[in-house]
């Protein structure tokens, strides 16, 4: 079955950096596009960036876009996001997703989440 194990969180201070990673098991990680997510304490699930399943294409929500970076490696099924410049309204649970396609960010699986909290 589809897994997908997220980790990498924890705390940071404003400005500071973490790279999150995805460990994705029981599908062809290659052929499919993959995306992160977020939801903060009270909000609702925000889609943050994804990518296609070839990594030729890559997508970010204007909220991160400068700041954060997703890429892959599909000899590894493993997907990474590097978040720099971090603010406090980064703070959220952050979700590794499974495209429905290889180059589509609708998603229809996801991880357990890992926790990222931003503040000094």
């Amino acid at each position: 079955q589809v897994q997908l194990v997220e980790s990498g969180g924890g705390l940071a201070q404003p400005g500071g950096s973490l790279r999150l990673s995805c460990a994705a098991s029981g599908f062809s990680f290659s052929s499919f596009a993959m995306s992160w997510a977020r939801q903060a304490p009270g909000k609702g699930l925000e889609w943050v960036s994804g990518v296609f399943a070839d990594a030729t294409n890559t997508y970010y929500a204007d909220s991160v876009k400068g700041r954060f970076t997703i890429s892959r490696d599909n000899t590894k099924n493993m997907l990474y996001l590097q978040m720099n410049s971090l603010k406090p309204e980064d703070t959220a649970l952050y979700y590794c997703t499974k495209g429905v396609h290889s180059r589509s960010l609708e998603y229809d699986y996801w991880g357990q989440g890992t926790q990222v909290t931003v503040s000094s």
